[in-house]
């Protein structure tokens, strides 16, 4: 994705992302027998949420700062919770 410097869309970006990684991380199945594929795009996908939110932590407002921090935290937690099951 081509990185637009324009703060809106920057914290949008990072928005989605975060929505795209949550919902693949709600979604897994961890005794599926799908599950190692579900993993690698789960971790594509943390991995792409991580860019974006970097991306828009460069122009972010102090309020979208703030929310951007919180989506590393969420992603972090997500990330550490599913160590757990490997």
């Amino acid at each position: 994705m081509p990185y637009n410097k324009n703060k809106q869309q920057a914290f949008q970006a990072a928005q989605q992302g975060m929505e795209d990684a949550q919902e693949l991380y709600y979604e897994i199945v961890k005794d599926s027998a799908n599950y190692g594929h579900q993993l690698k795009h789960l971790k594509q996908e943390v991995n792409e949420a991580y860019e974006s939110i970097e991306n828009a932590l460069e122009v972010a407002s102090e309020t979208q700062r703030t929310q951007l921090e919180k989506f590393q935290k969420d992603l972090s937690k997500m990330v550490v919770e599913v160590n757990q099951y490997q």
